[in-house]
């Protein structure tokens, strides 16, 4: 009589973590991410801080939880919105190295280093160079009117931001080390930085031209009629000096310097200047 071959029920993996701890170390991250940078570590403190209640999970020995918090307290610099891939990246490979030690310390660094500068790319063109402009553009617009709606829509930013760091930090916690791999070698974020960047570029050209305002009150008789220099202007391109004055400080930033508040100063000091004479 042939004997039945029983099948063991495959052991069920042990999961170290909770949602709750991986919200918690969420929420630390994106109340801290800017607020302990220095020259010479950037955002470690904040990456560190935002992993601690995960490797106090993880490690219950005092050594390996001192090596792991040393480790994260290497130099790190990113975008604190789209960088958050690397975080659940991060928390995965603890994880991982917590339960079976076949994940190195190095190996953790090395994807946390790889990975900051590309994502640090796509986080400021989608959140600082559109996300941002567009959202304050309607805020400034409204607050032009009088409306309350003015102050009330900037935090429509924070509260999209939040919720795209979260759903990326549960994305690479999930998908582990290669979900940032799988979105870089997919194409479409090439498509999606450059069309963003296109948007942001209309939206700067609309807001320079409807909040830049300057004109000339310079004219000069010929043959006994009187020509204004910016009824010249004008006939050229309407707004030809406020394009100018975009274009002028957008030189001085790229290529001089990038001293805000000098070149704050310098702007008023320009104008009183320029009004004082009766150039502007």
């Amino acid at each position: 009589m042939e004997q039945e071959k029983i099948t063991e029920p495959a052991e069920k993996k042990e999961e170290l973590l909770t949602k709750k701890d991986i919200n918690k170390s969420f929420n630390r991250w994106y109340i801290s991410a800017e607020v302990s940078s220095s020259y010479e570590r950037m955002q470690a403190v904040s990456f560190c801080y935002s992993m601690i209640p995960c490797l106090k999970k993880l490690y219950t020995k005092k050594q390996d939880l001192s090596e792991a918090l040393t480790r994260h307290l290497n130099f790190f610099n990113s975008q604190g919105t789209w960088s958050t891939p690397i975080h659940g990246i991060t928390i995965s490979m603890e994880e991982e190295m917590a339960k079976t030690g076949n994940v190195s310390g190095s190996a953790i660094t090395g994807i946390k280093t790889g990975l900051m500068g590309p994502l640090a790319g796509i986080g400021d063109t989608i959140d600082w160079g559109t996300l941002k402009t567009i959202i304050y553009g309607i805020a400034v617009t409204f607050g032009m009117t009088g409306s309350i709606l003015g102050a009330v829509i900037p935090f429509a930013f924070t509260i999209l931001t939040y919720f795209i760091a979260k759903g990326l930090w549960n994305l690479g916690y999930k998908i582990g080390k290669e979900s940032v791999k799988s979105i870089l070698d997919a194409g479409w974020i090439k498509d999606l930085i450059s069309g963003t960047s296109i948007l942001g570029l209309f939206m700067m050209g609309a807001l320079s031209a409807q909040y830049v305002s300057l004109s000339t009150p310079i004219s000069f008789n010929v043959a006994g009629s009187k020509i204004a220099i910016q009824t010249i202007l004008d006939s050229i391109a309407p707004g030809l000096l406020p394009l100018g004055i975009v274009f002028g400080i957008y030189f001085v930033l790229k290529n001089k310097t990038q001293k805000y508040g000098l070149i704050s100063i310098c702007i008023v000091a320009v104008c009183i200047l320029g009004s004082l004479i009766k150039l502007f």
